[in-house]
């Protein structure tokens, strides 16, 4: 399998594209000043971002994830609709978080892997099936590297639609979140951004590069967050970690120290009772498995959003989270920019308290 062993594999760094440049070119111009953006989607609630937040924290802005959102529905929309990988909509969509990042100052790369076998849009048998998959890999040029805290989202979507939602929404935070914390911050542990290949077609790529790591690298990261779908119409505020039957549904010890902290930031934005969940095998799987304290944050997909859940955050009992989960709605319109508020400053806090924290999670 062939993954860069930390940092970014440069012989798959490609130039930025004349058409992604013009929309980086939009972003960073509009995350400055004040973007068009959609309307936002009312789902009843009434929970408000407090205004008491501090650091990075205060310093994100639903602004500057929104400017990305609308990136990577051009992106998608340029490109049959969809941002699946393996297809020019996945590669434009890595072009651009690259560019996004080195714009911001970080030295960001990629790191490849096998993304053959498994369920998906591609299979065993597809002779157009990509040689290898792409991920994005950036980090912090501050902070110990022996000790590194991770937070990812998968950048592609399904073949069905733009996936702005899922997980347009997690990208969006991770580059605000990156952009606003810079390349060289004040704090004690590195922090090292990945956007992930193939989660729609079963996880590949953040398996494919936690199995590229030597040993002695995967046990420097000292945590994983995983950022997937926080920008649901109908959403709720969910937290993964430390809760479950087994190791695969809790993380390894040290899951719940990180979801208590995901928790205790949702409420520091105005959040009235964040629930704490089970894992599901996502991208935290390859890094539960190796040993790794995984923490999640995701509000919701095709299931029903139950009445305590609408009580307490708001929206539609009794209606699916989202009605556009891995189709053609899930687009820019279908963003829930009341959740993304305060899912954003929440992972924002919960990412600078790790970076700065002396506690070991192993």
């Amino acid at each position: 399998m062939k993954t860069s062993i930390a940092g970014p594999d440069r012989s798959r760094i490609r130039p930025v594209s004349p058409v992604v440049a013009a929309l980086l070119a939009v972003v960073l111009t509009t995350a400055c000043g004040t973007p068009l953006l959609p309307s936002p989607v009312s789902t009843g609630g009434t929970q408000a971002r407090s205004e008491n937040l501090e650091g990075l924290a205060a310093d994100v802005t639903l602004d500057g994830a929104m400017a990305h959102l609308q990136a990577l529905q051009k992106i998608a929309d340029a490109n049959g609709g969809n941002r699946a990988a393996g297809t020019r909509g996945y590669d434009a969509s890595v072009e651009y978080v690259l560019g996004t990042l080195r714009g911001a100052g970080f030295d960001a790369g990629t790191s490849t892997y096998e993304p053959r076998g498994g369920h998906g849009n591609r299979n065993d048998d597809d002779d157009e099936a990509p040689e290898v998959g792409t991920n994005v890999i950036a980090e912090t040029r501050t902070g110990d590297a022996g000790s590194v805290i991770m937070i990812g989202a998968h950048l592609d979507s399904v073949p069905e639609g733009p996936g702005i939602v899922d997980d347009g929404s997690g990208v969006a935070a991770l580059l605000e979140i990156a952009a606003r914390l810079g390349n060289s911050p004040d704090i004690r542990n590195k922090v090292r951004f990945a956007f992930f290949g193939h989660e729609e077609a079963g996880a590949r790529g953040s398996r494919g590069y936690v199995d590229g790591l030597p040993g002695d690298e995967v046990k420097k990261i000292k945590m994983y967050l995983n950022v997937d779908m926080i920008a649901s119409p109908n959403g709720g505020y969910i937290v993964q970690g430390g809760k479950g039957g087994d190791e695969e549904e809790t993380g390894p010890p040290g899951s719940a120290t990180i979801a208590q902290v995901l928790v205790n930031q949702l409420i520091a934005t105005g959040v009235s009772n964040p629930e704490i969940t089970e894992f599901v095998g996502d991208d935290e799987t390859a890094f539960i498995e190796a040993g790794i304290p995984v923490g999640g944050a995701e509000n919701g997909d095709a299931k029903k959003k139950t009445a305590q859940q609408a009580a307490a955050w708001g929206g539609q009992a009794g209606e699916v989270y989202d009605p556009c989960y891995h189709q053609a709605c899930d687009n820019i319109t279908n963003v829930n920019q009341e959740v993304l508020n305060h899912y954003l400053p929440a992972l924002a806090g919960t990412l600078h308290h790790f970076a700065t924290t002396t506690d070991a999670l192993r």
